[in-house]
């Protein structure tokens, strides 16, 4: 009996090739485009271990959990690390990344998450892109949380390497990732002899077999469904326009603070402007047994506590992919509301202003 999701032909290199070059049209870069056949982490590491080394520089900015795997990642491949460290519920200033550059000409990479969805802030990257160009540092972008929910325009801003996923605004599944690289990028891997070659981190491997091969034969066998649901992805957003999907995430991250607020919680991220729109993280106090209480309530609702340390004083509203609706936002805000034994009108109320205020 056949299956539509086990019985499926091989992937070929031209459809492959085709939805390489989707991502690149989401992201509006003529560079090359490497899709990655894992989560993102996967070219995280390779970006890192291809552009550091020993003697070189990072500036690691830290404004989340995934700052601190990064230096990691650097310091394992035996380059100098500074790290610039904020508090979670902030952003980095172009004005913090430029004294770091100053006090340490010497950097030569830099990398930076674009939106944290585990803490809720977002980072100005046109501003900060901006002031890594004048240094000359090859900058790198995690953007897996911010492509499809925030503007994000990698050539523009001058990043070197924009890493995304699917599985955030885009909708998609966690299993499939993809890197834009810059000519000055493939430069700095090439000159590397300790960039990964022969392995599932090495980008110049596919550089080398696949892109400058004529992209007529894959390195291996790609993951079917990862590949098909992303191309999907890609689908979706162009059927909707990328523009009515940011917007649609702003929409739900104004919607889930106004009603946050009106339920008496406070936001995790002080300023507005620096909330990322695909989480709206929120101070609770005992934020483990409220989020407990709330899925008990509705199991359905995208919501959770804080990992790691934030577990016990922070709630994290999920409004990404096809929740960053009104009706999932509002779901939240009442399972939030029975959670704390409140009235959830006001908050429902206060959210509906704010979604179509944001829309209009």
């Amino acid at each position: 009996m056949t299956h539509p999701l086990l019985d499926l032909a091989p992937l070929t290199a031209e459809r492959f090739a085709r939805i390489e070059q989707g991502v690149a049209d989401l992201l509006g870069t003529p560079e090359d485009v490497v899709i990655t056949q894992g989560e993102a982490l996967l070219p995280l590491e390779g970006c890192i271990r291809s552009g550091a080394r020993p003697g070189s520089t990072a500036l690691n900015i830290v404004t989340g959990p995934y700052g601190t795997t990064f230096g990691n990642w650097l310091r394992d491949c035996g380059a100098t690390v500074v790290d610039l460290a904020v508090p979670f519920d902030s952003a980095v200033t172009a004005d913090q990344v430029a004294r770091a550059l100053t006090a340490h000409p010497q950097i030569d990479f830099v990398s930076l998450v674009h939106a944290e969805a585990a803490t809720g802030n977002t980072n100005p990257v046109a501003e900060i892109g901006e002031v890594v160009r004048s240094h000359g540092a090859l900058f790198m972008l995690d953007a897996v949380a911010s492509v499809g929910a925030e503007p994000l325009l990698p050539d523009a801003w001058g990043v070197d390497l924009c890493v995304i996923g699917a599985q955030k605004a885009m909708g998609g599944p966690a299993g499939v990732s993809a890197v834009s690289v810059s000519e000055r990028a493939w430069a700095r891997f090439a000159e590397n002899p300790a960039a990964p070659r022969r392995s599932y981190l090495s980008l110049l491997d596919w550089k080398e077999r696949w892109i400058d091969g004529g992209r007529k034969a894959l390195l291996h066998a790609p993951a079917q469904l990862e590949m098909l649901a992303l191309e999907a992805c890609l689908d979706r957003i162009a059927a909707e326009g990328l523009p009515a999907v940011t917007a649609r995430h702003a929409a739900a991250a104004a919607a889930s603070r106004a009603g946050a607020v009106a339920l008496g919680l406070a936001p995790y991220v002080g300023r507005a402007s620096e909330a990322a729109p695909v989480a709206t993280t929120l101070r609770v106090s005992d934020a483990s047994l409220v989020a407990a209480k709330a899925l008990a309530a509705d199991p359905a609702a995208p919501l959770a506590a804080g990992g790691g340390a934030l577990a016990s004083e922070m709630v994290r509203v999920n409004h990404y992919g096809r929740d960053a609706s009104l009706s999932a936002v509002q779901a939240c805000l009442t399972a939030l509301a029975a959670a704390l034994a409140a009235d959830p009108a006001g908050a429902r109320a206060a959210a509906e202003a704010a979604w179509a205020a944001s829309l209009h």
